[in-house]
């Protein structure tokens, strides 16, 4: 089973100090939204590669730190000669992908490349020294540790989109008949998730979908390329557990529904989506529809 490492800290002699998820720079979100972690923490996917020009190349006490996070102060490839000033606020991201190779379920890794490059968020920087080829920068907020090579771009807004009372949550919905996509990947590449974790999509805004829309997640029985670890056909071969006269088919019998989630991002050909309601354990490969 694959371990979750979004927690892992790791250092020499001097730890880098905490690298999860800490508090907002400012005040934190109203109730009823997403929180400012779950927004500025989730990744994205896009279709074209981020410029690489600006970099986290060095930071202090470099000589015996290899990791950082808030509080800390690291070292940017960029100075007064290339228009940084003292105050600007970055991003920082790492270009990310599965090394495990491993597919949950067919096509997955075919699918991952087609929806683009899949980037973490680390954490946001805010210059507070500038020389005339470097600067200085304190990280502000944490996802991740950050680390030498880790990419800056200039800070952007992102919407906390309100959620959904799951009390209304319709487990037996119909179909809605908009854009139907896939569960490709998620955050640390979990392959099995539920309520309040983050998960990419392979539809985007060439289907429509924008930030703040809602996603039903759903499966039918009998699918080809199944992703649980089963032996095929087992419901109606094993026996001791019933049978019926005949194998009836996914087409034949109702889906099954098994979540939600907010669309907190999205690109061309894929979607960021925060999982708000799980009724079971959603894998990837999983569909999912516009509501």
């Amino acid at each position: 089973m694959r371990a979750n490492v979004a927690g892992l800290c790791m250092g020499l002699v001097a730890g880098a100090g905490v690298c999860s998820a800490q508090t907002a720079p400012s005040g934190g979100a109203a109730t009823g939204q997403t929180t400012y972690t779950t927004v500025y923490c989730a990744g994205f996917v896009k279709d074209t590669k981020l410029p690489e020009d600006l970099r986290v190349v060095s930071a202090e006490q470099a000589g015996y730190k290899i990791l950082f996070s808030q509080g800390d102060r690291v070292y940017l490839n960029q100075g007064s000669d290339k228009g940084v000033r003292v105050g600007d606020r970055f991003m920082v991201v790492r270009q990310d992908e599965d090394y495990a190779k491993t597919e949950w379920f067919k096509g997955q890794m075919r699918i991952t490349r087609a929806m683009g490059t899949l980037y973490s968020d680390v954490g946001q920087l805010r210059v507070v020294s500038v020389e005339a080829k470097a600067s200085v920068a304190e990280v502000i907020f944490s996802c991740l540790y950050m680390q030498r090579g880790d990419i800056a771009r200039p800070f952007e807004e992102r919407a906390l989109p309100p959620l959904k009372d799951n009390s209304t949550f319709d487990h037996f919905a119909p179909l809605s008949g908009k854009p139907v996509g896939t569960i490709v990947n998620s955050v640390h590449f979990q392959q099995s998730s539920g309520q309040g974790a983050t998960v990419y999509v392979n539809i985007g805004a060439a289907q429509g979908i924008k930030v703040g829309d809602y996603l039903r997640v759903f499966r039918y029985q009998g699918k080809t390329d199944e992703y649980a670890p089963q032996t095929r056909g087992y419901a109606y071969e094993i026996y001791g557990y019933g049978s019926s006269p005949r194998r009836y088919e996914g087409k034949d019998l109702p889906r099954e529904v098994l979540g939600e989630g907010v669309v907190l991002n999205a690109s061309r050909n894929s979607a960021t989506v925060f999982l708000t309601f799980s009724s079971a354990d959603i894998y990837m490969g999983d569909t999912v529809e516009i509501e």
